[in-house]
């Protein structure tokens, strides 16, 4: 059994009480092997680090049997574990300074999807936002069918993200707030196992972990972390959907909500945020395609079928080449990953990634991503 991998399980298991504090280190260390090689030696090197997690860390040989029992388990149930560092690990997330360090992964959709969002709101759904939902979902279908819908499996609207992505056959993720040898409610197991092969589900607890109200409270954060964009369906003036769309402008992403009948109690918390411009309004899956600047990727893809040609890359220079030659090798990177991976500096690297956009062969993306388009 892979030592990183029961060492980055181990500090997950530890980093619940400590996230930051544990990603942090981790990502200044370098590996989860370094922080447990050196541990005695931590307090000296980071005079600040809670007293919580040195003790721990201390009687680290107990957390790295449960980590060990838990990759077993994992490895009989057909459940992937993704770790901070594995290039599996979702790319978006990996982003966010409170990432998971393990994330336990069943399913068949990619997490690296170009296009993923999240679909959030009230458990009292209303036929209403049952009917926002449906609508919405049929129509993206049509205009970006490789999107990647992601939501909590909750009752009301998480429920109805997933049902309407399966039927309309596009894959879906539930991000869980308990181990994967359980499941709530019970009542949606029929659509969890179908997800398994149209989708997944994910979380960062391992298995025996109850789903306790902190957990549901705590996975918004990797709702919001995986997708570009976070949409509010329906919400009360308090609510978890809520608490996912302030994490997800924290996370600089974007953020829509569709508008509901003044003094409607479930629409009051989308109202509230699209008056107070915490959210773009939408009333459709073409507002949102074309905020998202989605849609012109369609045309493209509608130019190319109808045997319409464009020049790839027309009169670039050779630093520009470097760049288009690096996303045709890894697309959709951040523009400070874009400068690292190329040597060039970030002022040098804005202008060029300007330029490209200008003459048709990059797009930006929601976070600073972009993306090669031809």
């Amino acid at each position: 059994m892979d030592n990183e991998l029961i060492n980055t399980v181990a500090l997950a298991r530890l980093s619940y009480f400590h996230l930051n504090v544990m990603v942090g280190l981790y990502r200044r260390m370098g590996s989860a092997t370094a922080i447990v090689e050196q541990r005695s030696e931590l307090p000296r090197m980071f005079p600040s680090m809670p007293a919580r997690i040195v003790q721990e860390l201390a009687s680290f040989d107990i957390m790295r049997g449960r980590a060990e029992e838990e990759l077993a388990w994992a490895a009989d149930h057909n459940v992937q574990v993704l770790c901070l560092n594995d290039p599996l690990y979702p790319r978006r997330l990996k982003e966010t300074p409170d990432a998971p360090l393990a994330l336990f992964y069943r399913g068949m959709a990619d997490l690296n999807a170009r296009r993923v969002i999240n679909v959030v709101g009230t458990r009292h759904c209303t036929p209403y936002g049952e009917d926002l939902i449906r609508r919405f979902v049929a129509d993206l279908r049509r205009c970006c069918p490789d999107t990647l819908i992601v939501s909590g499996l909750a009752y009301g609207v998480d429920i109805h993200a997933h049902r309407y992505a399966l039927a309309n056959q596009m894959d879906t993720v539930a991000v869980l707030a308990h181990g994967l040898d359980t499941l709530y409610p019970q009542r949606h197991r029929d659509t969890a196992n179908e997800m398994v092969a149209h989708g997944g589900l994910v979380t960062e607890y391992m298995t025996h972990t109850q789903p306790d109200k902190v957990n549901f409270v705590r996975r918004n954060r990797i709702t919001a972390g995986l997708c570009d964009a976070t949409i509010l369906v329906e919400s009360a003036a308090k609510g978890g959907g809520l608490i996912t769309t302030r994490i997800a402008k924290e996370y600089n992403r974007d953020v829509f909500a569709f508008p509901g009948a003044v003094g409607a109690p479930y629409s009051e918390g989308c109202n509230r945020l699209i008056r107070d411009c915490g959210a773009g309004l939408i009333t459709s899956a073409a507002d949102f395609v074309d905020a998202m600047g989605w849609a012109d990727d369609q045309k493209l893809v509608e130019a190319r079928r109808n045997g319409i040609e464009r020049q790839l890359f027309p009169d670039l220079s050779d630093a520009e080449m470097r760049i288009v030659q690096l996303l045709e090798t890894t697309n959709d990177l951040r523009q400070d990953a874009i400068s690292v991976k190329t040597g060039l500096p970030m002022a040098t690297t804005l202008a060029l990634l300007f330029q490209l956009e200008m003459k048709g062969v990059v797009k930006p993306y929601a976070g600073g991503v972009y993306h090669l388009l031809a």
